[in-house]
């Protein structure tokens, strides 16, 4: 095989997994593909093949299927229309096929350009008549719409002849039947040739066709439609649960105020880059992914974080698309283009996880295989063998058969899993929660150890002032004069100190002469007074401590607080303690999961007084000053132990440890690295949100054996009544079409996002 190629397709039209394995067997099944992935959610096909592979044929095997079938982003000749939303915009530009590995490719190898493959796809849309059009508009607008539309039309027509004039009840009956059959037959058999003989719609042409035979005309007839309704239906669902992901592309607004030489001017949100500085006003959702150059206002970050408080920000600050400005007018540098923001990003993850099957779902696909056909089987030995040894009247068990035909179709089954998945990716994504496919949302639901790193992830990620002990002057004076030595300092510390005098309301002068010593503190002068401030050691050295001094300043230190010592013209005045203090919501999300028999362990390579401070605060196990080494080591020893694990961390200096894990959970603010490290990730710092990614894995995990025991239950109930002689074809395509209907709505319930 030559040199790899990649190129993107939309096919609009795929309600479930039998209609995605359909388009996957036929596709494989030509000239130089390597490889497919079919994608329900986003309605799209991504192709990996050579320079052999006939592209215009490959999209008119497509269409033949019965699914119309374009080239990405472009626009189609004659009747095919686009493709659902989902898939437009951000998912089909050149980088998106560089996050799939492919970063060396030349995008010209796409053939988007080259009229043939437009030109192969809608003529043979408008040829076939297809009906598997897209339903993301009204139901009735689309080509399943007006066909069940046509198909019901004619089938109280034939009733109305019927009853009219009795003699031309089966012919009005046989049009009625002809109206939904054909294009059914049609892709029954176009399935066949490529690939997959034991549709659905084989299942359905074969029943109707039998039904005829035995005379059962009407009965077929309306189990036509019967059907028809079902498909119809399950592409409205299928729409639903792509809207819910689509709905987050909508939270960016489509233009942006574009500041250029001085002057303002509103242009398209997509044409912005990185560099660019865009002027947002009170009340506007945010555009683009940047950092506040000037201005100050609370961002409402709840449609990307699900953070119910707006977050103050000023300058330096970053803000993220799709998020609302509130009272106050900024200036933002733009730091991602349109395909790289936030929310772009977090749609396309969400998108490629649902392409990822489940051990579930693969599990289901494989027993569909053999499934399906042994219920042909199982139709013709009942249809078959009464009659041949019973004496058994053939126009009863060959009716019998045919409905055996009809409750063995596994579109309930199939979809059982698939449907619960996307429901819950799009749940948790939605609320800030990325999980990587739908193989590590069933893994999360059986983690029984989580391993926590402490700074950034337990912790606020950077220190703050806890106490102030004044032993010679005031509080107030002792935060002033300390402010003032570190007025032009970057040290977290220093910054800690000048944040909590700024929040206090103290105004401090710039000391003069401020010189660092190193290892040791700060020196200066602020007006006669000469100053220091830095460790207790060095502190002690200009002026010694009292005993009590000394024992108020460790038992901070041994609450893993880090005390500064100031000292005016030689004096001990009093002293600073700060502490990278614990996420507020870090004990209550603890809690939680050991309630829920989660074991917690927090891993950290900070020093062990420190650590172990932090540890008693928040109720957690502890194993400090380790290195990334050490940290991957007592994960792989966990999972030797028998333990489910995952990993809690920053996705940079974890790295090692989420790797090692079975679950890698990456937690941060929508960066790169909390996007794409780990197998899921938190897109704010809700430690809480752990045991929401748990919990959302659990429900989904119901969801899916509600789903099974309800398509499996209901078939098997209408198997023994048809067989018995209770119920015939109409409750046998109720039953399908039921099922199918019932699974569906109840994966969608998913859709409800937890607070």
């Amino acid at each position: 095989m030559g040199e790899m190629r990649q190129t993107r397709f939309d096919v609009s039209g795929m309600d479930c997994a039998s209609c995605a394995s359909k388009i996957d067997t036929a596709v494989r099944r030509l000239p130089g593909v390597a490889d497919v992935a079919v994608s329900v959610t986003t309605q799209a096909m991504t192709v990996h093949h050579d320079e052999t592979t006939d592209l215009p044929a490959l999209a008119r095997k497509v269409s033949g299927l019965g699914y119309k079938t374009v080239p990405a982003n472009r626009t189609p000749v004659k009747t095919a229309p686009q493709a659902s939303a989902c898939c437009g915009g951000h998912a089909h530009d050149d980088h998106e096929h560089e996050s799939h590995g492919q970063g060396d490719h030349d995008h010209k190898h796409h053939q988007h350009d080259q009229s043939p493959a437009n030109a192969a796809a809608a003529p043979s849309s408008g040829l076939h008549g297809h009906d598997h059009g897209p339903t993301s508009g009204p139901w009735w607008a689309s080509d399943k719409g007006r066909l069940t539309l046509l198909c019901g039309g004619a089938l109280v027509l034939a009733y109305a002849v019927g009853h009219l004039f009795p003699p031309l009840a089966s012919n009005a009956f046989l049009i009625a039947l002809l109206v939904g059959l054909v294009p059914i037959g049609r892709r029954a058999i176009m399935a066949a040739l490529a690939g997959t003989p034991f549709s659905i719609e084989m299942l359905m042409t074969i029943a109707a066709i039998g039904a005829v035979i035995i005379d059962a005309g009407e009965e077929a007839a309306a189990v036509v439609f019967l059907f028809l309704v079902g498909e119809l239906l399950e592409g409205v669902a299928a729409s639903r649960a792509r809207r819910s992901i689509q709905a987050l592309s909508d939270l960016v607004p489509k233009t942006a105020f574009l500041d250029d030489n001085g002057a303002t001017r509103e242009v398209p949100a997509d044409t912005l880059v990185p560099g660019n500085i865009i002027r947002i006003r009170p009340g506007d959702r945010i555009p683009a992914d940047g950092d506040i150059i000037s201005g100050e206002s609370a961002i409402d970050e709840a449609p990307v974080t699900g953070e119910s408080v707006p977050v103050r920000k000023t300058a330096n600050d970053p803000v993220f698309a799709g998020t609302v400005n509130g009272e106050g007018v900024l200036r933002v540098t733009v730091t991602a283009a349109a395909a790289d923001n936030t929310i772009a990003r977090v749609v396309r993850l969400v998108e490629e996880a649902q392409e990822a099957k489940a051990p579930t779902e693969r599990f289901i696909d494989r027993f569909s295989r053999y499934y399906t056909p042994g219920v042909v089987v199982v139709a013709a030995l009942v249809a078959i063998l009464p009659p041949l040894l019973a004496g058994g009247s053939w126009s009863e068990w060959v009716y019998k058969g045919l409905a055996i035909l009809l409750i063995g179709c596994p579109c309930a089954l199939v979809i059982s899993t698939p449907a619960a998945i996307a429901a819950s990716l799009s749940a948790g994504a939605r609320r800030g929660l990325l999980v990587k496919g739908g193989a590590v949302l069933e893994k999360l639901g059986t983690v029984d150890t989580v391993a926590f790193d402490k700074t950034g992830t337990l912790t606020e990620g950077r220190p703050v002032v806890t106490d102030i002990l004044a032993f010679a002057v005031a509080e107030s004076d002792i935060l002033r004069l300390s402010a003032a030595l570190d007025a032009e300092s970057s040290h977290p510390l220093a910054l800690a100190i000048l944040a909590r005098a700024e929040a206090e309301g103290i105004a401090y002068p710039t000391a003069e002469g401020a010189s660092a010593l190193g290892g040791k503190g700060v020196t200066g002068t602020v007006g006669q007074q000469k100053l220091f401030l830095g460790s207790p050691r060095a502190a002690g050295e200009i002026a010694p401590l009292s005993a009590e001094q000394s024992s108020a300043i460790q038992a901070l230190n041994d609450d893993g607080k880090t005390v500064s010592v100031l000292v005016i013209d030689g004096q001990v005045a009093g002293a600073i303690a700060m502490r990278d203090e614990p996420r507020k919501d870090a004990r209550q999300a603890l809690v939680a999961l050991k309630a829920a028999g989660i074991r917690t362990v927090m891993l950290t390579g900070d020093n062990r007084r420190v650590a172990e401070a932090v540890g008693r605060d928040l109720g957690i196990d502890v194993r400090a000053e380790l290195m990334p080494e050490d940290k991957q080591t007592i994960v792989r020893e966990l999972k030797a132990q028998g333990a489910t694990v995952a990993k809690v961390g920053d996705g940079i200096n974890d790295a090692p440890a989420l790797a090692a894990a079975d679950i890698g959970i990456a937690i941060g603010g929508g960066t790169d690295v909390a996007l794409e490290t780990a197998d899921a990730a938190i897109l704010h710092g809700r430690i809480a949100d752990v045991a929401a990614l748990i919990d959302l894995s659990k429900r989904c995990m119901a969801n899916i054996r509600q789903n099974i025991a309800v398509a499996l239950g209901l078939k098997a109930v209408f198997l023994v009544t048809t067989v018995v002689g209770i119920t015939g074809l109409w409750p046998a395509i109720l039953a399908d079409t039921g099922a199918t209907v019932l699974v569906t709505i109840n994966a969608l319930r998913l859709l409800r996002v937890r607070a």
